[in-house]
């Protein structure tokens, strides 16, 4: 199962994804309260909630750090090492990234987008993991399944 120009057209979007996540996730570990992390989570001069709201979002950072971003890295070696098993840890990691975006449609539109506006909330705050999400999915089971795209 070598790896193919769009296994590694979407591996690219991977990352232009991820990693600004990854930072912001890092920057809301090590500070959760500070008026920067809240402005690039919840939206300019925005406050959590609720202390559900903030746990909720501390949990995602932590299970962003701990299962997902180590699940991505070990899919894309997987894949470049021409294994089945990194087609499945990245259909894996597309469907996580789906499954949450699904749940903060519901929880955070409300909020992100009206801060945000529709380009920013359907590109990156929301729709870049969504897409990605469904791609990754589907081009991975499709490859599992013996296409070679």
């Amino acid at each position: 199962m070598n790896a193919t120009v769009v296994t590694w057209l979407l591996v690219a979007w991977g990352v232009t994804t991820l990693v600004p996540l990854v930072v912001v996730q890092l920057a809301f570990l090590l500070a959760p309260h500070s008026d920067q992390t809240k402005a690039w989570l919840i939206g300019e001069n925005e406050e959590w909630r609720d202390r559900s709201h903030l746990r909720f979002s501390l949990g995602a950072a932590w299970a962003d750090w701990l299962v997902t971003m180590p699940l991505f890295a070990a899919s894309v070696v997987g894949m470049a090492l021409a294994e089945a098993w990194g087609y499945v840890l990245f259909a894996v990691v597309g469907a996580i990234s789906l499954y949450i975006n699904v749940i903060l449609w519901f929880l955070e539109k409300e909020y992100v987008y009206p801060s945000r506006g529709p380009l920013r909330y359907f590109t990156y705050y929301w729709g870049f993991f969504v897409y990605w999400g469904a791609a990754a999915l589907l081009y991975s089971t499709v490859r599992i399944g013996g296409a070679d795209l």
